[in-house]
């Protein structure tokens, strides 16, 4: 992803894949073009939990150092390296790699990429915002997680997007009681974020992770009434908005997962994997 003349940013080169110790047990999915049926449901034993847990500080730890670690002149590479060995050295797969044909070990999304960038030679210059998704397989489980920086001397305005955004995830975060519909999660984000005349991105929505990546369970980020599944106890699921400063609506790379924003403003994501309990929602993906 270096810049074009414009400063837009445009596909670069890619390392090959990195490799992953034959003692380190793969997901399902991997050599597969795609992963299996989740069955089940979205509400787990306490031993699965237990094992999500695991996983999810895993996730947490690995996103904490990828991004303390981002620095002018580093490529968004170099943050895959970082984050690859970092799980394989806690005996996890980093769940993006293979997934659905996905080539790396994770996600890294700057300026103005939605979701789902793919580390490159790009190189990280002051004043970008990185976005990084990384995700750790193990017990059986992943555990999902995502947070953005700002590079060096970032604007006001993209300091305020980064901040903005980690908040309407906790507001979404903590509107996810027992016994709501889960659309009360994507209203608690989207009312914050039109205050500040934000978009928030539609499509990519949260999901139920635990033995599968992802279980077909949709949290919209947005009011849409029509999500309407039931929020229990015992269920486990990410909230992840992306928030732009312009228009929500976007574009994809020939790549088939690099998306931007059709006006190419910058966006901003969050992400934790949270289970709800009696109390009401607990987030697991911290360090």
């Amino acid at each position: 992803m270096p810049k074009d003349k414009n400063g837009k940013l445009v596909p670069g080169r890619l390392s090959s894949a990195r490799a992953v110790p034959s003692g380190i047990t793969r997901p399902e999915y991997v050599g597969k073009p795609g992963p299996a049926p989740h069955v089940g449901g979205d509400k787990y034993d306490q031993d699965t939990i237990q094992r999500i847990r695991i996983a999810s500080r895993i996730a947490a730890q690995a996103l904490d150092l990828v991004l303390e670690s981002a620095k002018q002149g580093m490529t968004t590479d170099d943050l895959d390296r970082i984050g690859h060995e970092f799980l394989i050295s806690q005996n996890a797969y980093p769940s993006t790699l293979g997934y659905r044909g996905f080539p790396k070990s994770l996600c890294s999304s700057m300026n103005e990429i939605i979701c789902h960038g793919i580390p490159d030679d790009t190189v990280l210059e002051d004043g970008d915002l990185i976005n990084i998704d990384i995700s750790a397989f193990i017990g059986g489980v992943h555990g999902d997680t995502n947070g953005t920086v700002l590079i060096g001397e970032g604007s006001e305005e993209l300091a305020n997007l980064v901040s903005r955004t980690k908040e309407a995830m906790h507001r979404g975060i903590s509107a996810a009681m027992p016994g709501r519909q889960v659309n009360i999660i994507g209203r608690a984000i989207e009312t914050y974020a039109k205050r500040y005349n934000y978009g928030v991105v539609k499509e990519f929505t949260g999901h139920g992770v635990g033995p599968s990546f992802h279980t077909g369970l949709i949290i919209p980020h947005y009011d849409e009434p029509e999500y309407d599944n039931l929020i229990e106890v015992g269920m486990v699921f990410t909230v992840e908005p992306m928030i732009t400063l312009g228009t929500a609506d976007w574009d994809m790379w020939q790549d088939g997962w690099t998306v931007t924003t059709k006006d190419k403003q910058h966006t901003a994501q969050f992400e934790h994997t949270i289970l709800i309990t009696d109390d009401g929602p607990e987030i697991l993906t911290e360090a």
